[in-house]
C-alpha cells in the first residue's frame, strides 16, 4: 500500500464512463468485468476504467508519475480521439496549462507534466498536509465541444493525487554496523532509505548476522537497495572501495577500489541480475547487486571496511543514471547530482589459512635429539677405538 500511496491515489473518470457500449460489449455479452461493467439495472453496460472502443478491448495505458519535483499523467492519443477530444481541448483547472503530445516507443500520448512550482498556478487544489504526508491533487478535464447551442460529446475528467512522505529522520553520516549499513537521503519533501547488506550465497538468501569472517578468494555478495519508498527511484552505485579504517575518507591505512564512476575497477567484480529476471545493470532499478573475491591488505590488521557512494535518479531518468563504462569515458567525472549518499559496512574480518603446526618438539627437540644421538654414536666409536688400541700392545708383548 505504501507504493500506491506514494505514486497514485486515484484516477477518476466521469462523463465517458457512462457511455452506452454497443457491439460485442452489449448486455448479453458483458461477461468480462475487468473490461466491461453492467449497469445496476442490468439494461446497459459501459467500459471499465481505462478501456475503450466498441468492444472495450483497447487500453488507454494511463500512467501517473510523482517525481521529485514534478507530477505527470498521460494516456494514449487514440483514447482521446475515440472520445472526440482534441489535444487543444485538454487542460488543467487553469485553462492556460494545456496538454502536450509526446511519442514514447512509437506510441503517441497526451501528457501533462508540471513542476511543483507551477502546481498552484495551474489550478492545483490547496496543498494538504498532515503530520506524515503532503498531498498534491490536480484535475485534468476537457472543454465541452459546443455545436450551435448544444453539447453532444461527454466531458472527460481525470483527477489524480500525488502523496509524498513528510517524515524527517536522522541518521549517522557514516553508519558502520556489523549487520547492515543504512542511510537516509533527503529528496525535497521525501526521505529515501538505502541499505547495504553482505550475503554468503549467490541467491542472496543468507545475510550475515554478525561481523563476517571470510576466507581469502571466497565470493563476497553485496546488495545496495532503496528500501523505502520501494520502486520509486533508480539507484546507481557510483564508487565502492575498501579501507583499513572505518572512516571512508581516512588517509590512514591502505585503500582498494572495487567500483569507480559506476564501473568495475577490480577484475573480480561482477554486477549480478536480480530475481524475476530483472536487469542487474548498475543504475537500471532500485537495487544493485555485485560480487567480488575476498582479499586482504598487505599490512595489519587482517580486516577491512567497505564503503559505497550512491546516487538516486528519477524513474524516467534511466539514460543519465546508467554509467558509461567504455574505455574512453570510464574515468570521466560524473556531473554533480543533488541526491547522493554514502554507506559503510564493517568490519569484515579475513580468515587466514591455517599454518602448519610449529611446536618446540618439532623445531627444537627433534633436531637436538638427532644431534645427541649422533654424538652418542661418535662417543661409542671413540671408546671402542681406544679400547682396541690398548689391547694391541699387550698382545705384542706376549
Amino acid at each position: 500500500m505504501k507504493q500506491i500511496f506514494l505514486k497514485l491515489i486515484s484516477v477518476l473518470f466521469s462523463g465517458f464512463m457512462c457511455l452506452r457500449v454497443e457491439g460485442i460489449c452489449s448486455v448479453e455479452h458483458c461477461t468480462d468485468p475487468t473490461r466491461c461493467v453492467l449497469s445496476g439495472d442490468q439494461r446497459s453496460c459501459k467500459c471499465a476504467t481505462g478501456f475503450y472502443s466498441a468492444h472495450c478491448d483497447q487500453s488507454a495505458e494511463i500512467k501517473v508519475m510523482c517525481g521529485r519535483d514534478y507530477m505527470s499523467i498521460r494516456a494514449t492519443e487514440e483514447f482521446f480521439l475515440y472520445h472526440k477530444v482534441p489535444l487543444e481541448a485538454l487542460h488543467l483547472p487553469n485553462e492556460s496549462c494545456h496538454a502536450q503530445r509526446e511519442v514514447i516507443r512509437e506510441t503517441p500520448y497526451y501528457m501533462f507534466r508540471i513542476s511543483k512550482e507551477k502546481y498552484l498556478a495551474c489550478g492545483g487544489k490547496p496543498l494538504r498536509k498532515n503530520t506524515t504526508h503532503l498531498l498534491y491533487s490536480l484535475t485534468v478535464q476537457s472543454a465541452p465541444q459546443v455545436i450551435g447551442n448544444i453539447i453532444r460529446d461527454p466531458v472527460i475528467k481525470m483527477e489524480f493525487t500525488c502523496i509524498y512522505p513528510y517524515i524527517r529522520r536522522v541518521s549517522l553520516p557514516f553508519p558502520v554496523l556489523p549487520l547492515s549499513s543504512e542511510t537516509v537521503m533527503q529528496v525535497d519533501e521525501m526521505d529515501a532509505t538505502i541499505h547495504m547488506l553482505l550475503y554468503a550465497d549467490h541467491a542472496f538468501t543468507k545475510s550475515y548476522t554478525s561481523a563476517p569472517t571470510i576466507e581469502l578468494r571466497d565470493k563476497v555478495y553485496v546488495e545496495v537497495a532503496v528500501t523505502e519508498p520501494a520502486d520509486y527511484f533508480l539507484l546507481r552505485v557510483n564508487d565502492c572501495w575498501a579501507t583499513q579504517s572505518p572512516q571512508p575518507n581516512s588517509t590512514k591505512g591502505l585503500l582498494h577500489s572495487l567500483i569507480h564512476n559506476g564501473c568495475v575497477d577490480d577484475k573480480t567484480v561482477s554486477f549480478l541480475s536480480l530475481e524475476g529476471g530483472q536487469s542487474g545493470n548498475n543504475g537500471e532499478s532500485s537495487t544493485v547487486r555485485y560480487s567480488f573475491d575476498m582479499f586482504r591488505f598487505t599490512t595489519e590488521p587482517p580486516e577491512l571496511y567497505l564503503h559505497c557512494s550512491v546516487q538516486l535518479c528519477e524513474l524516467d531518468d534511466l539514460k543519465s543514471c546508467m554509467p558509461s563504462c567504455n574505455a574512453i569515458s570510464k574515468r570521466e567525472a560524473l556531473r554533480e547530482y543533488p541526491s547522493q549518499g554514502l554507506l559503510s559496512y564493517g568490519p569484515i574480518r579475513i580468515e587466514m589459512p591455517d599454518q602448519p603446526e610449529s611446536s618446540i618438539l618439532t623445531t627444537v627437540v627433534l633436531p637436538m635429539a638427532g644431534v645427541w644421538t649422533l654424538g652418542f654414536f661418535i662417543t661409542v666409536l671413540i671408546s671402542v677405538a681406544k679400547a682396541g688400541s690398548r689391547r694391541i700392545p699387550k698382545t705384542e708383548a706376549h
